[in-house]
C-alpha cells in the first residue's frame, strides 16, 4: 500500500497494487465522500482479490470540498479523475497496466465523461448507484465497457439510469441488486456489488498480449 500524492493539486490518495496487478482500478466517489468511502473500500478489497490494483483518492481539495457546488461539478471532477489516469500512467508500477473506472453516485458521470474523452486508454467502467444521466452529451461517446450496477428499489435513480443506457453505444449492462436501496445498506446488497464488479473488470481490462 502507498500513500500517494496526485499533482498538479498534490490529491491525497492510496494505491494498492497485489503482487500479480493485472490492471488497476480508479475510484470516483460520490457526493459528500472521499478516498475513505467504506462502502469503495469494501469493494476495493474485492478488487483485489482478483488481482486488480485500486486507486482511491480525494477528488478535490479541502477548500474545494468546502463549495457544495464543487461536489456536483462533473467537467470538474472527470478533471480530475483524469489527473489520476495521468498519474498511473506515469508511474512506473502501473504505466503497463489496464485501467479502469468505477464510480459511485456522482462519481460515476464523471468516469464516464473521463472515459469518452479517453476512449483508448480507459478497459472498462463500473457505476455503483451512479448518476450516469449527469455525463449528458459524453454517454454515446463511450466506448469502454461498462456496467451500471442499480438498486432495485432505488426507483427514481433506476429509471434514469435506463435512460442513460439507451443513450450508450458500447457495450453496457444494467445490473439491478433486488431491494437495495441507493446505498445497498440492506444485508447482503454490497456483497453482490463487489461480486458483480470483480467479475466485469476481471472479464474486461486484461493486459495486452507480449
Amino acid at each position: 500500500m502507498s500513500e500517494i500524492r496526485i499533482p498538479p493539486h498534490n490529491l491525497p490518495g492510496t494505491l494498492i497494487l497485489p503482487a500479480q496487478a493485472q490492471a488497476v482500478v480508479a475510484f470516483a466517489h460520490g457526493s459528500g465522500s472521499g478516498r475513505f468511502s467504506p462502502r469503495n473500500r469494501q469493494v476495493a478489497a474485492r478488487l483485489q482479490q482478483e488481482n486488480l490494483g485500486t486507486l482511491l483518492f480525494d477528488l478535490l481539495t479541502e477548500a474545494e470540498a468546502d463549495d457544495r457546488r464543487n461536489v456536483f461539478d462533473i467537467p470538474l471532477l472527470a478533471e480530475r479523475l483524469g489527473e489520476a489516469i495521468e498519474f498511473l500512467r506515469a508511474n512506473a508500477a502501473t504505466r503497463a497496466l489496464p485501467i479502469g473506472l468505477f464510480g459511485a453516485s456522482t462519481g460515476a458521470a464523471a468516469a464516464l465523461v473521463a472515459a469518452a474523452q479517453r476512449p483508448g486508454e480507459i478497459s472498462a467502467v463500473v457505476s455503483r448507484g451512479g448518476r450516469p444521466d449527469l455525463a449528458g452529451d459524453a454517454l454515446p461517446l463511450v466506448r469502454a465497457p461498462t456496467l451500471l450496477i442499480v438498486g432495485g428499489a432505488d426507483v427514481e435513480v433506476l429509471m434514469l439510469n435506463r435512460a442513460a443506457a439507451r443513450q450508450m453505444k458500447c457495450e453496457q449492462e444494467l445490473a439491478v441488486v433486488p431491494r437495495a436501496t441507493h446505498l445497498f445498506e440492506e444485508p447482503g446488497t454490497l456483497e453482490q456489488v463487489q461480486e458483480l464488479a470483480a467479475r466485469w473488470f476481471a472479464r474486461h481490462c486484461r493486459p495486452a498480449a507480449t
